[in-house]
């Protein structure tokens, strides 16, 4: 089924003169690498085409991925083709406009919701990533597709990020095979990883901080809260202060760890995450949503955010409670 749904997405590309491709907002690495990805292998691979890379929202720690297309007129959209990659419902797509174009296609690996968009859908919940499965498009048509260098950085980049640098539990042996084919175009793995994974000095300051005032419950939910004076404080972009989540990822017994990050605009976005037990059906409970073990929500004041610490806390302490093996 999937391989006729491939076919169909190539044979729609190559009826468009104009394709416009965009993402979901907030943009992570798997969202940035797989629009910049496919960006590249399309318009090597069709040349006479207008292609165009258009999300209202940027990543200042990923703009090493290179430069994206400024904002055309209205009448851009007219007659175009949109690919909609990485975003499970469309109020969270990162551009308003695509109502305008002719037609839309979504590639996502999210679980499906009850808002569904598109007039070609490609979903495969099961991949690691969005690029794993823009990877995949590649291979299948490698024939008519050229994937370039560049191109294979930014697909790597989103394969390494939202696989957890591939430990996390949807990671399989295609994953790794087609990153292998990424691999065999020459990426500069050294100088990727550099960027992705050195910080400033001042941030280890920060990652002190957030060891000190973290917090455990009972059942051991790690939690903290980042406000907009520990921001201001440490002078952390909205990525640096969302990517608090990735620092209680590893301790023994805390199955579950929430970020909760001030907006400063009234509400305060929450980074779910767990191991062994599934957060999404929580993030879900605050209009949020994404993975099983991944997950992100939305609460609008502290005191909302210490529900859903008390309601993480309870779920951790009956899965305790029912299975053995955790950590």
């Amino acid at each position: 089924m999937n391989e006729a749904i491939k076919k169909n997405i190539l044979n729609t590309i190559k009826s468009y003169d104009k394709i416009i491709i965009t993402r979901h907002q907030r943009p992570d690495g798997d969202a940035l690498g797989s629009t910049r990805g496919l960006a590249g292998i399309l318009r090597a691979s069709f040349p006479e085409k207008d292609i165009r890379l258009l999300s209202e929202d940027r990543s200042e720690e990923l703009a090493f991925l290179g430069p994206e297309d400024e904002t055309p007129p209205d009448s851009f959209y007219e007659g175009a083709l949109v690919i909609v990659l990485d975003t499970g419902t469309k109020d969270r797509i990162a551009n308003g406009k695509i109502h305008l174009a002719a037609e839309v296609i979504k590639i996502d690996h999210h679980p499906a919701n009850d808002l569904p968009y598109g007039d070609i859908c490609w979903i495969e919940e099961g991949r690691s990533s969005i690029c794993e499965m823009i990877v995949d498009f590649y291979v299948s048509f490698k024939d008519e597709l050229i994937l370039t260098p560049e191109a294979a950085t930014a697909l790597y980049t989103g394969m390494v990020t939202d696989s957890g640098r591939f430990r996390f539990p949807s990671v399989t042996g295609d994953t790794l095979r087609l990153a292998a084919v990424l691999l065999d175009q020459g990426i500069d793995t050294e100088s990727l990883f550099a960027r992705l994974y050195m910080e400033d000095y001042e941030f280890f300051k920060y990652e002190a901080y957030v060891y000190e005032h973290m917090e455990r419950t009972e059942n051991g939910v790690a939690y903290l809260f980042v406000t907009r004076e520990m921001q201001e404080r440490f002078g952390l972009s909205r990525e640096a202060a969302s990517n608090t989540i990735g620092l209680m990822d590893s301790i023994k017994g805390c199955l579950i760890w929430l970020a909760f990050i001030d907006n400063g605009d009234g509400s305060i976005r929450v980074r779910l995450r767990s191991r062994f037990t599934e957060v999404q059906p929580l993030a879900a409970r605050y209009g949020g949503g994404g993975h099983d073990r991944a997950s992100g929500a939305t609460v609008h004041s502290w005191e909302e955010a210490l529900k859903m610490v008390a309601e993480a806390d309870a779920q951790l302490g009956e899965y305790k409670a029912t299975h053995e093996g955790w950590l």
